[in-house]
């Protein structure tokens, strides 16, 4: 291994550069890998998110340095960018800036979920990445805008780009401070948390409930999508386990339209939510099944949009990929690299368009622009695990000052990163979960 090829292993953990458009994967494993292709994963296919987008506005130049140190520590000599077609004035600056980089721009169609990676790389490489695999496998490394960024910047990671939208005065993208109180970001942007009904962290599709307002910015924070009360989505994201459950049981009717959406089942892998459905009447007779949950994405196509009876077959294939793990068991077509997409895999893409009109969003601005923001925060909640892998141990006290940049968090012996400061202050909790910072003047 050279020395520049280990410095920037290093590096990439030293600064805490984690996925910044998933669950946080960190980079620096990646790196130490080898790829043919790079995939610059642009695709941000859930409605109302915009940050990936606006960062390639502001620094694309940034992002290609970054994209094209990627591939060359990969040893990639294919670099490509996959973005929705309709975003007509990025794909013609990617491609004159990308050129001489050996970096090609592949036009996605407006479709969900047309940047779960598996899918990106099929579109862009016609591959089919095996069932429980990862892009790897097919010699395909995928990342995300923000994480390449990251990467070229070359400083710890202690802001973090998402956006802000739904039923909010002005939807923006920002940079805001990790650690940074959900409710402290809302205000920061003219929007009265008092008045807001419900906010879904991440996206419509993938995200989660809120769970207070004290609630903090991570590294994998995608964005803040705020709704009234009773708004379809509230509803099907606060509707308990036993409930979903006893409503899959008694309303299932099998006719297997959440399997013929899913977009996983459509590239080749034996993904069947319709199964998993079935299972919910059964008093576990047999595992077969489960089996058919194993490699479910959770894009939850089949649950807010494929179901024509409004049940739940992700949180069933969810809770089925669970109990499997528990069991050790695993499905017998897993690792095959032998699959074949179905015939009508390129006619069953559900438009976000469509997907916006059935989830009740049509009446909210679709767009975010980034906005500047004088971040003037009194405390910041820094978790200590904010990536897959082994949560960082503390390293500070309480009454300790430290100053943003500064390690709070020790790297584990495993996989995993430190964590930083992201503002100047003074410790006022310290423990194995967080560390808490507050500003002094």
């Amino acid at each position: 291994m050279s020395a520049a090829h280990s410095n920037l292993i290093e590096r990439a953990r030293a600064n805490g550069i984690v996925g910044a458009g998933g669950a946080g994967f960190p980079f620096y494993k990646k790196l130490d890998s080898k790829a043919d292709t790079v995939i610059l994963n642009a695709a941000e296919c859930e409605p109302l998110l915009h940050k990936d987008k606006e960062i390639l506005r502001h620094d694309l130049a940034g992002v290609l340095r970054g994209m094209r140190r990627t591939m060359t520590q990969v040893g990639a000599s294919r670099g490509i960018v996959g973005i929705k077609e309709k975003y007509t004035d990025l794909i013609a600056q990617l491609r004159v800036a990308g050129a001489p980089h050996s970096i090609e721009v592949f036009e996605l169609g407006d479709y969900y979920p047309a940047g779960d990676e598996f899918i990106t790389v099929f579109e862009a490489t016609g591959r089919v990445i095996p069932p429980g695999g990862i892009p790897l496998d097919v010699g395909c490394l995928v990342c995300n805008v923000e994480t390449v960024l990251n990467l070229e910047r070359d400083v710890p990671v202690t802001r973090k780009f998402f956006t802000i939208a739904a039923d909010v005065p002005n939807p923006v993208t920002v940079c805001a401070p990790i650690g940074a109180k959900f409710g402290d970001v809302l205000r920061a942007v003219g929007a009265d948390p008092a008045r807001i009904g419900h906010v879904l962290v991440g996206g419509v599709m993938m995200g989660r409930s809120m769970k207070s307002w004290d609630e903090p910015v991570t590294r994998t924070t995608g964005g803040l999508l705020c709704f009234p009360n009773e708004h379809v989505l509230q509803r099907k994201y606060q509707t308990e386990s036993r409930a979903r459950s006893l409503i899959g049981k008694s309303a299932c009717d099998q006719c297997s339209f959440c399997t013929e959406m899913c977009p996983r089942y459509l590239i080749g892998h034996p993904v069947e939510p319709h199964m998993a459905m079935r299972g919910l009447g059964f008093n576990m007779v047999g595992e077969s099944l489960m089996l058919s949950s194993q490699f479910c994405c959770e894009c939850n196509l089949c649950s807010l949009y494929a179901c024509p009876e409004d049940l739940f077959p992700k949180d069933a294939c969810a809770d089925n990929k669970v109990a499997l793990r528990r069991m050790g068991l695993d499905h017998p077509a897993k690792g095959r690299r032998d699959l074949k997409a179905h015939s009508m895999q390129e006619y069953r893409h559900v438009p976000v368009a469509s997907l916006i009109k059935k989830l009740g969003l049509s009446s909210y601005k679709n767009k975010g622009p980034l906005v500047e923001i004088d971040w003037r925060l009194d405390e910041v909640r820094i978790p200590l695990k904010q990536h897959i892998g082994s949560p960082a141990a503390c390293a500070v006290k309480v009454g300790q000052r430290v100053r943003t940049n500064d390690v709070i968090g020790r790297a584990p012996d495993g996989l995993g990163v430190p964590v930083h400061a992201s503002i100047d202050g003074v410790v006022a909790a310290a423990s194995g979960d967080e560390v808490v910072i507050r500003r002094s003047e």
